[in-house]
């Protein structure tokens, strides 16, 4: 076990604008191994932010003896997360991570076995070497450590795989990092970026155990990059030095099993790479079998494992950790979110209000967020126009605050929130706190699951709502639309102010084609179907295109969707001196946004490879216009036109 670190190893306090990184244990009866991997954790150079350890119901007192180690060590808290019945390594990583994204907020999952102690500074280096290749399309979104035994060899159990085919520079670009561009990464200890998980879901927990880290690696690096950090060097004690290809005696069935799926279920690899690791694969088997004294026994696990594989598809994870309380709440939100099957454990999705309202419109609620800084007088202006002054009301309001807020904003919620707001109209406000600033998609995401009505409206907490704007939408959406979007008007501070009008695309067809270049729909103004936005998996992390790359996918996924070209909406731009709106569409940060926009868009087939690039060279270049062309561009060529042109236009994410 590693002794704490020195007078030279104090541990780090974390510096603003680092990552929040949340440590995943999974246990099952190693309750001595488990405690050194605690004492490590916490003996890092740069501890993680939390710690969730799952129990796959150990026998052996690990739950005590982990709540024990949490009461002497309040520097790393700890969130214990037992299971009733024993859901293999795949079970528990899935209801870890689950577990993680859901109540934690991290920007990095630290994903390793009970067997796993990371030396002090593998923390510390893997997020160095992450951010040493911090480039253009973001940093990588796994980072695997050199995985040892307790004598310093390297373990062949855990040697990521390189990526056979690295893009241009990548190799590169790693090497002077002092990395290589991997293919897959196993659990121990794989550092993880939490948006690729929300994006693609949790590992697979149909497989139990064996290939569950190769399907979920494999998933998360077939269009992102990952990279090997020797430099960040964890030990795995396993009882003896060994590779995958040492004698599993009745768990080969699971390899088997789970390795058939991989190569003709999930689809995570490409034909190229199936072609290579399915090679690799069976010469490891024949010489699995043919070094095995119990060969009869694996060649019963074979034809098992084969029957197994291609008899179906594995089930759905959320369906595999149904009926454990929390944790199966957790996994539901977290694959709904990410578009995964469900299977069966769909029927626990919270049912939303069908009654008609007014008319015989649905009932709907009005999603709000609210930052540190947004000003106390416009929040109340905009939820005023939402409530009291709408022709049409919403059922309820739902305030998402992402994170701390000033006093002043702070009273300003605790006001709205309580029965009988002078503001509201007798509308009900409820408020959702978040513990730390997540962002906007995040703060959405919450504001969804926290809405009581699948018809949902979108507010910023800077505008201001015209009159009528709910009694225009809620028709087409009660025709049967599931995202309904409107024009607007650009003010400055003062509302009186107009400076500008948006008037976009109408027409399914049109929208449709209007969408391969520009984002079709004003965000601050649409109304949509909650079941919608989660079947098109819901709001992902990109910077100020969050809503464009929502809205295509609902698109793409067939969402109906339909705009009023009338302004319904005052959209604040703020004072033209300080550039407003504007200035945040242009930039560095707004071109890498954009970069990785067009990438998604292609790998989803939403566009072209010759609409990418157009995109990227137009839109991209956007970005690097002067403030004032910026804005005279796209209010010419955009804004009133609602039509393709050659200029790009701006998300309103």
């Amino acid at each position: 076990m590693q002794n704490p670190p020195g007078p030279s190893q104090t541990p780090e306090q974390p510096r603003p604008g680092d990552p929040r990184v949340v440590a995943v244990v999974v246990a099952h009866e190693r309750r001595e191994l488990l405690l050194q991997a605690l004492d490590a954790l916490a003996a890092q150079t740069r501890r993680p932010d939390a710690l969730v350890v799952v129990d796959n119901a150990s026998t052996d007192g690990s739950p005590a003896a982990v709540r024990g180690w949490a009461a002497v060590h309040p520097e790393l808290p700890v969130d214990l997360v037992p299971l009733e019945r024993n859901t293999g390594g795949a079970g528990g990583f899935a209801a870890g991570a689950a577990r993680a994204l859901r109540r934690h907020e991290p920007d990095l999952l630290w994903l390793m076995d009970d067997d796993t102690v990371p030396r002090p500074t593998a923390l510390a280096r893997a997020l160095a070497a992450r951010a040493a290749l911090d480039g253009p399309a973001g940093p990588p979104a796994v980072v695997a450590s050199a995985v040892v035994w307790g004598d310093g060899r390297a373990h062949p159990m855990n040697t990521p795989r390189p990526r056979p085919r690295p893009a241009p520079g990548e190799r590169e670009a790693a090497a002077a990092a002092g990395c290589v561009p991997i293919r897959s990464a196993s659990f121990v200890a794989m550092l993880v970026d939490a948006a690729a998980v929300r994006a693609d879901g949790l590992p697979q927990a149909g497989y139990f155990l064996w290939n569950d880290d190769f399907e979920f690696s494999t998933r998360l690096l077939r269009h992102r990059r990952g990279v090997f950090a020797p430099a960040s060097v964890v030990e795995h004690r396993t009882r003896v030095f060994g590779g995958t290809d040492a004698d599993p005696g009745e768990r080969f069935v699971w390899e088997v099993r789970n390795k058939v799926w991989l190569f003709t279920r999930d689809r995570t690899l490409d034909a190229r790479d199936g072609a290579l690791y399915g090679g690799a694969t069976l010469r490891r088997w024949v010489r699995t079998v043919a070094r095995s004294p119990r060969r009869a026994l694996l060649l019963r696990g074979l034809a098992d494992g084969l029957a197994q594989g291609l008899g179906g598809p594995p089930p759905p994870t959320a369906q595999v950790l149904a009926g454990l309380g929390e944790v199966s709440r957790d996994v539901l939100a977290v694959e709904a979110a990410a578009g995964r099957p469900l299977g069966t454990a769909a029927a626990a999705l919270p049912v939303p209000q069908a009654e008609p309202a007014d008319g015989g419109l649905p009932p709907f609620s009005v999603l709000l967020p609210v930052w540190a800084g947004d000003d106390p007088g416009q929040a109340r202006r905009a939820v005023r126009s939402v409530t009291l002054e709408q022709e049409l009301r919403p059922a309820e309001v739902v305030l998402v605050r992402d994170g701390p807020v000033p006093p002043a904003l702070a009273a300003l919620l605790a006001e709205l929130a309580a029965p009988g707001a002078p503001d509201t109209g007798g509308v009900p406000v409820r408020l959702v706190p978040l513990a730390r600033n997540v962002g906007l998609a995040r703060a959405l995401e919450a504001g969804l699951v926290a809405c009581a009505h699948d018809v949902v409206a979108r507010m910023d907490a800077d505008d201001v709502s015209l009159p009528q704007r709910f009694a225009r939408q809620l028709p087409l959406v009660a025709a049967g639309a599931d995202l309904v979007g409107s024009g607007l008007l650009e003010i400055g501070e003062d509302e009186h102010d107009v400076v500008g009008r948006r008037t976009p695309p109408v027409g399914a067809q049109r929208i449709a084609s209007y969408a391969r270049f520009h984002d079709p729909f004003n965000h601050p103004t649409v109304v949509y179907r909650r079941s919608a936005v989660a079947a098109a998996g819901g709001y992902r992390d990109l910077p100020l295109m969050e809503d464009y790359w929502l809205f295509a996918r609902m698109i793409a996924a067939g969402a109906r969707a339909e705009n009023l070209p009338e302004p319904l909406v005052l959209y604040r731009v703020g004072p033209a001196a300080a550039g407003g709106a504007y200035a945040r569409r242009g930039g560095v940060r707004l071109w890498r946004s954009e970069v990785l926009l067009q990438a998604h868009l292609r790998r989803e087939g939403f566009t072209s490879s010759a609409q990418a690039l157009r995109n990227v060279a137009v839109r991209g270049g956007y970005r690097f216009v002067p403030l004032p062309v910026r804005r005279a561009l796209y209010r010419r060529f955009i804004a009133a036109r609602g039509a393709a042109s050659s200029v790009p236009g701006a998300s309103d994410g």
